[in-house]
């Protein structure tokens, strides 16, 4: 298992070693020391989710407030996603940037994604599989969310936006500029 710190250091990038043959293959997809190891600390995670979605169903960008901020390790079990994390901690040198990595069966990477972080994915296959870990549950209350298609954030989500499938929440979001329940950088966010 490689662990590759991205653009935005916090966020990590997985890359599980695959062991395949003529039977088909075999993949640790978690492995808690070797993860504790990496980061110097251990991720408490209490939940598995997951999701199946249609080409251009576009969920995010999310993300939830303290104490039910989570960390999430994404990955896809088929077909793929394109996977964002956006750095929403007030005063990170990187605030307000994003990071952009293809998950798919095929490469069967994962993303962890901290606390202070808001995510969203958007699915680039029919029939894809979606699955995340969560280190915290899930709070109606705290849940909060930033506008897909904020021309400030720059992200390319790589599909038309008539391709997209939105959610009636996720159509009406907030631009980042106007969302206000942020973190503070500085703290680990990790759980």
């Amino acid at each position: 298992m490689e662990f590759v710190r991205t653009a935005i250091p916090d966020v990590v990038l997985i890359k599980p070693t695959v062991h395949g043959d003529h039977r088909g293959y075999f993949v640790e997809t978690f492995r808690q020391d070797a993860l504790a190891s990496f980061l110097g600390f251990s991720v408490a995670f209490c939940q598995d989710n997951e999701s199946k979605s249609s080409k251009g169903v576009l969920r995010g960008l999310h993300y939830q407030l303290p104490p039910f901020a989570q960390t999430k390790l994404v990955r896809v079990i088929q077909g793929s996603v394109l996977d964002i994390a956006l750095d929403i901690r007030q005063g990170s040198p990187t605030f307000g940037r994003h990071v952009s990595v293809c998950l798919s069966e095929a490469n069967k990477h994962q993303l962890l994604v901290p606390r202070g972080f808001a995510h969203g994915f958007v699915v680039l296959e029919e029939e894809t599989v979606f699955a995340y870990k969560v280190d915290n549950y899930y709070s109606p209350e705290n849940d909060r969310g930033i506008a897909y298609n904020d021309p400030n954030l720059g992200i390319d989500w790589q599909l038309p936006h008539e391709a997209l499938k939105l959610s009636a929440k996720d159509t009406t979001q907030p631009s980042f500029n106007e969302a206000k329940d942020f973190f503070s950088y500085g703290v680990n966010y990790y759980g």
